[in-house]
């Protein structure tokens, strides 16, 4: 797909979906905007977009807390939402995967980005049970995802050039923001001790974490939710934790508790004890108007949950 493409209009790319019924009201019934109307798929994607856009856009998140984007599909509501959209603003690297063929088909008459598709490959991580795909969760290493300020910039001075100095002074100020939450959260994994820097989770997302702080990921499941864990996911976890008496492994808000209790009860069986450390936020955010439920809050909640546990 095309970072930008407007090469048909909406409604051929409506017809084409064979969702033609799900158009827009009327413009008598349709309310009067005064902003650009910004969708993003994540949380984290809508945050970034409001901190530079601010008041010069409307921004809504498709995904809220607890959902699981591996397993997302849209509904015909969600695509006469993102039709109504002047803007789309989407992850990328398969992460939205069930509605890969929906934003193909919505990038022929609007603008559609994939803002995590600007990284560089050679800081991509492609983990073996991905299929050959890269791990799409590149915004748990912070400096990873400072680089999709730029990509998000330049759509949205795209969207309102009039506006281009206003938003990349924003850009400017959130960049340095998240560079300077890097090194905090750079400090604070640097107080757990080196032989307890073991991160177990319910399914492999941190990846790019582990590799930018300096602490080992062991998840469950796969890279993708798609899948349950199985009894030989389940067997190879417990042997871990027993063998290098790790002390707490951790739940994710957007993915089931029972693989994480089940490897815990199977440790309880096997002769040790392994406490649940707290719940994680991994493929979605808090709820709004939480700290979590922005992107600064929700990495400095995992942080000092993971420091937390491990860090005695």
């Amino acid at each position: 797909m095309s970072k930008i493409s407007r090469i048909a209009p909406l409604l051929l790319a409506l017809s084409t979906l064979g969702l033609g019924a799900c158009a827009p009201a009327s413009d008598d019934t349709e309310p009067t905007r005064t902003v650009p109307r910004v969708i993003a798929t994540t949380g984290m994607i809508a945050d970034l977009a409001e901190r530079i856009g601010g008041t010069l856009i409307e921004v809504d998140a498709l995904m809220g807390p607890g959902i699981d984007p591996h397993l997302y599909k849209a509904s015909a509501g969600d695509v006469e939402r993102l039709a109504e959209a002047d803007l789309i603003l989407y992850n990328g690297l398969y992460l939205e995967g069930k509605m890969g063929d929906i934003l193909d088909k919505l990038a022929r008459g609007r603008a559609v980005v994939a803002v995590a598709e600007s990284i560089e490959e050679r800081h991509l991580l492609y983990p073996p049970d991905a299929g050959g795909h890269p791990d799409p969760h590149i915004w748990f290493d912070v400096s990873l995802w400072a680089e999709t300020v730029a990509p998000t910039t330049e759509a949205l001075v795209a969207l309102l050039p009039e506006h281009e100095a206003t938003l990349r002074e924003r850009a400017d100020t959130v960049r340095t923001e998240l560079l300077e939450l890097d090194a905090w959260v750079s400090a604070q994994m640097a107080t757990i001790p080196e032989e307890q820097r073991v991160l177990v989770t319910a399914h492999d997302a941190f990846g790019y974490f582990g590799a930018r702080y300096g602490i080992e990921v062991v998840g469950i499941q796969g890279l993708s939710t798609v899948a349950e864990a199985g009894l030989r996911d389940v067997e190879r976890v417990v042997e871990l934790i027993a063998a290098r008496a790790i002390p707490a492994l951790f739940v994710e808000s957007s993915v089931p508790r029972r693989s994480v209790e089940a490897v815990q009860s199977a440790v309880r069986d096997a002769g040790h004890e392994v406490a649940i450390g707290g719940e994680l936020f991994s493929d979605a955010m808090g709820a709004p108007g939480t700290p979590e439920g922005e992107y600064f809050g929700m990495v400095r909640s995992n942080v000092e949950t993971i420091v937390g546990a491990l860090a005695q």
